[in-house]
């Protein structure tokens, strides 16, 4: 007769059916099972320890008093805490105690074994500070103690043949002789302080005369009245320290009143003596500061334009001037003598004006109605003039031709004798043009609310524009290239855009808290951002913004070398400000007016209309309702 185990879980929740006739099985043994009980032929029921298999030995440590039972109604076994291990020594099995438990539990969590044992009691240092007379261990010495190191004395041979070879020289035995020393002690020219080129000797006691002789001749006494006057002087007026008296023998002259006081005072003398001769000459302050001359004789005047004048525009090398007026005429103007070099009409009113700022090439965008005009206005270097023309002529028409929103054309006959290259027929009237720092884009600004191509950018070299908006926020004012990265900024009515190109996305977008942008600046360092409003603000990102306009600016400029930027206002002025910007981008930049400059006459209530700064020099021009270009250094 066998006992089968119960263990519906290890066969899949089913009871094995009838084994098969002529084949014995065996009871289906649990791996949980601790014990089976075996029943021997004589029917005696006998026990015997269970074979350990792989399971349990490898889940002995982790599951230490579990067992398995079978529960009424559900099906496989559930496991509850045992207390039964198996001791590997004796092969037996162990009951483990509730104490034992509970230990067992404490070191699977990581704590200490003993549950009195307390972990933040104050440690006790091993070693007093207390000096102890026997030793702190009683282990003998070694004996390397004893014998001398070869490592020491290869050490030690190499420190005496530096100190022979003067590589390293022996300690200096410091000096006893006191830091500090009498300063008037010695008065000998030929002493240390004699001897330097500023020193002040020790104002010496003047020596006694006949007034402080205690029987002094009667010329050197005072008077009644001589000694009311002496009384009323003040101490320093005075030219006797003490009035002079008579007395008939040594023995009766009494002790020095002031002796104490004068002490003092000699004590003073010493102390407060200046250690060293400064040499100060007496000038009046004002014949420091120069004599300023006027503002208006600090500007050449150049007159040529018959209108006003829109905009202007200073060459990479700061030789040349270009200025656009409503007269339909661009004039070029050497900035070193004020003369006029070249006047060449376009047939319209030009609005803005841009050299290129590549200085491998000279070529002058030149706006005015639909058209731009990329000229080559024939100044300076020969090389550069044909590298320019030759660039123009070297470009190939691509196979497969786009349709582009611009109609690009070359100037013949006379307009290519005027230096004229390429003509752009855009859709509607250009307001402004401005060129990348590399000087193969040129940007371009069509301002129209109903239209959706009011920003388009040309590239020079591949003769290819393209609208790079689908859909433009408002009416665009102007625009901007980075100075460094390819961000491209545009500013309309109360909002400036900034644009990553190589992404195509917006990167930030400014509040400028006007009413209207007229005009709009870029840093060289390309981290700050200036605009002009016709509300009569100059908008920097900073905190504070000045406010000296008193009507709308036209146009603002940032230097490229100093900390400078000028704003031009309809009121006729120029005002340059001092711009410190600081690496810190937390930091506001330093503003500071520098300087008002006037000159421009206002005529149709129109005054300054374009500012612009040479490139290397601290020098400012500024373009007027007046037809008139003026220079202030």
């Amino acid at each position: 007769m066998e006992r089968r185990a119960d263990c519906s879980w290890w066969s899949g929740g089913k009871r094995e059916g009838r084994r098969a006739p002529g084949k014995r099985t065996g009871p289906v043994k649990c791996p949980r099972e601790r014990e089976t009980k075996a029943v021997s032929r004589e029917g005696k029921k006998g026990e015997r320890p269970a074979k350990q298999t792989s399971y349990r030995k490898a889940t002995e440590t982790d599951r230490i008093g579990e067992k398995s039972i079978k529960r009424k109604g559900t099906q496989g076994f559930v496991c509850i805490f045992r207390r039964t291990v198996q001791d590997k020594m004796t092969g037996s099995d162990v009951r483990l105690s509730d104490e034992q438990v509970d230990l067992v539990h404490r070191l699977q969590h990581g704590k200490f074994g003993d549950i009195n044992f307390n972990e933040y009691e104050p440690a006790i240092d091993f070693f007093s500070n207390e000096v102890m007379i026997h030793p702190v261990t009683n282990r003998p010495e070694d004996k390397r103690s004893f014998i001398p190191s070869l490592i020491e004395k290869e050490k030690v041979g190499k420190l005496v043949h530096a100190i022979k070879m003067g590589w390293i020289k022996p300690r200096r035995p410091k000096d006893s002789a006191p830091l500090y020393y009498d300063l008037w002690a010695k008065e000998d020219p030929n002493s240390i302080l004699g001897r330097h080129k500023m020193h002040v000797p020790a104002p010496k006691i003047r020596l006694p005369g006949h007034e402080e002789s205690y029987n002094p001749p009667p010329e050197y006494l005072l008077t009644e009245e001589e000694r009311l006057a002496w009384e009323q002087q003040d101490p320093e007026e005075r030219k006797l320290s003490l009035l002079p008296q008579k007395f008939p023998s040594l023995r009766a002259v009494p002790a020095f009143t002031r002796f104490i006081h004068e002490r003092f005072e000699r004590c003073l003398d010493l102390y407060l003596c200046p250690r060293q001769r400064k040499m100060r000459v007496n000038v009046n302050p004002e014949d420091l500061i120069p004599k300023l001359p006027k503002p208006k004789d600090l500007h050449p005047c150049t007159a040529g334009h018959s209108s006003l004048v829109r905009s202007i525009s200073v060459a990479p090398g700061g030789q040349w001037l270009v200025s656009g007026s409503d007269d339909g005429t661009v004039r070029f103007w050497e900035v070193a003598t004020a003369r006029c070099l070249k006047t060449v009409e376009v047939g319209g009113a030009v609005k803005s004006v841009a050299w290129s700022p590549n200085p491998a090439v000279c070529l002058v965008a030149i706006s005015h109605g639909n058209t731009v005009v990329l000229m080559n206005p024939g100044l300076g270097d020969r090389l550069i003039l044909s590298a320019t023309d030759q660039l123009i002529s070297s470009y190939e028409e691509p196979t497969e031709v786009k349709d582009q929103p611009v109609e690009w054309s070359l100037a013949e006959g006379t307009e290519h004798q005027q230096g004229q290259r390429l003509i752009l027929t855009h859709p509607r009237a250009v307001k402004q043009v401005t060129w990348h720092g590399k000087g193969d884009y040129l940007a371009c600004v069509m301002p129209d609310v109903s239209s959706n191509v009011q920003v388009v950018i040309h590239q020079v070299s591949k003769r290819r524009t393209q609208n790079p908006f689908r859909k433009n926020k408002g009416m665009v004012q102007c625009v901007s290239f980075h100075p460094i990265r390819p961000y491209f900024f545009v500013a309309t009515q109360r909002h400036v855009r900034v644009y990553n190109l190589i992404k195509q996305e917006l990167t930030k977008k400014l509040m400028t808290n006007c009413k209207w942008v007229s005009s709009m600046a870029i840093h060289p360092g390309g981290d700050n951002v200036i605009c002009g409003s016709y509300d009569c603000r100059v908008l920097t990102n900073s905190s504070t913004d000045p406010e000296h306009h008193k009507k709308a600016l036209r146009g603002v400029a940032y230097h490229r070398q100093y900390p400078l930027f000028a704003s031009g206002s309809d009121d006729g002025s120029v005002i340059v400000c001092h711009g410190m910007v600081y690496n810190d981008l937390l930091q506001n930049p330093l503003i500071v007016p520098v300087k008002v400059l006037k000159g421009h006459t206002i005529t149709h209530d129109l005054g300054v209309l374009d500012v612009a700064f040479h490139p290397t020099q601290p020098w400012v021009f500024s373009s007027g309702a007046d037809g008139t270009v003026r220079l202030f250094t």
